[in-house]
């Protein structure tokens, strides 16, 4: 399938490709050696409208179509994968909101999330609940106190993107005791709240740039007006939320390995062996190939998944094909590009190292590519047992 860009998305596009180039990609390295978490990009982001990119105009978002947004995850990740992630959760959490989310709710906070003066994450993992996401823990007890209704949250969240730099998080806790899925609500938790704190930052393999951490609640009051949606819907809006997030993963993916092809291709007309470029040996070459190939389908996959979700069609499938396929792709062709560089691919004078340590991660989270696959297999056949 051919995807004719138009006029607008070819703009957003050579705008974004072009801030990467400028604002992103000559720091990457510094920021994933010192850690670095660089806030002042995402305000520079609001300014081009991609903190709001998930959001109506009338609260200050741009509203991108999904074959839109894919386009600007994809060049985002050529200059660094964290920054692109962070982007992604943002707007998965800020549409959420904006989607569903009352009157009040968007008024107060949808509007900022889109400037950029607030940061979002989400929050659905544990540190037994995984996969198994809907076997969460963390509890949100209903109090009334004189016709005063809030909750108090207890307990511990975990792998949370933009942990301790967000304003606000989006956090799945259990309202009714068990393990049934239909006891779990979804809460808007602002930064500050007394009984809210953060645990350990995660030592990672990558991603460096975008902290990883664990949350924790502690007799946390939370007014009943911060809970998103009806008690029990929670685990419904949180499997809502990561069908976009996933799409936006796969073209994250796609991003990095193209990054990792072009540096690969101008090492191997470079690079001098026997006298000649390692570009002319076969070997080399067949390699670059296969390279280039798992790239293009992997793209199609993400772009044809997005038009689906555009158009309105049932797209389960074809997101969890996007992102499965377009994550394995992009480690594949990591690897491929840190061997065509040879010794020096694994040291870090060269990005193919980062881009394969951090692109491990795409196969695991928003759902791993384990389940993607049991996604696909149900589609195909029924939800059998």
């Amino acid at each position: 399938m051919e995807f004719d860009l138009n006029d607008e998305q070819i703009d957003i596009r050579d705008i974004v490709r072009h801030f990467t180039e400028e604002e992103i990609a000559p720091h990457a390295t510094a920021w994933d050696e010192e850690h670095y978490f660089p806030r002042e990009v995402y305000r520079k982001m609001a300014g081009l409208g991609l903190m709001g990119m998930t959001v109506p105009e009338a609260y200050g978002g741009t509203m991108l179509n999904c074959l839109s947004a894919v386009l600007v995850y994809e060049e985002l990740a050529k200059g660094d994968m964290a920054t692109a992630v962070g982007l992604s959760v943002h707007n998965m959490v800020t549409g959420t909101l904006a989607r569903l989310g009352s009157d009040e709710q968007r008024q107060h906070w949808v509007t900022r999330l889109a400037a950029g003066e607030l940061l979002a994450a989400f929050s659905l993992s544990e540190s037994a609940s995984g996969s198994d996401a809907s076997s969460l823990q963390c509890r949100a007890e209903r109090r009334d106190d004189a016709g005063d209704v809030c909750y108090i949250l207890n307990g511990n969240k975990m792998w949370v993107t933009n942990g301790g730099e967000a304003d606000l998080y989006l956090v799945m806790a259990r309202t009714q005791a068990g393990r049934d899925k239909h006891g779990i609500s979804s809460f808007i938790v602002e930064k500050g709240t007394p009984g809210f704190s953060f645990g350990k930052t995660e030592r990672k393999m990558g991603l460096h740039s975008s902290p990883t951490r664990e949350l924790l609640f502690d007799q946390c009051a939370i007014p009943a007006t911060h809970r998103l949606g009806e008690e029990g819907q929670g685990f419904k809006i949180a499997l809502s939320t990561l069908n976009s997030g996933r799409i936006n993963i796969g073209a994250v993916a796609v991003g990095v390995a193209q990054a990792a092809l072009d540096v690969a291709c101008n090492y191997a007309l470079e690079r001098q062996q026997f006298g000649k470029a390692i570009a002319t040996f076969q070997a080399i070459q067949f390699m670059l190939a296969d390279m280039a190939m798992k790239i293009e389908a992997a793209r199609l996959l993400v772009y044809q998944a997005a038009y689906k979700l555009d158009s309105g069609q049932d797209a389960g499938m074809y997101v969890s094909m996007a992102k499965c396929f377009a994550t394995d792709a992009a480690m594949e062709v990591t690897t491929n590009a840190v061997q065509v560089l040879g010794g020096a691919g694994y040291v870090r004078d060269y990005p193919v190292e980062r881009y394969m340590r951090d692109v491990k991660v795409a196969q695991i989270f928003e759902g791993t590519n384990q389940i993607q696959r049991i996604v696909i297999a149900r589609s195909l056949l029924g939800n059998i047992r």
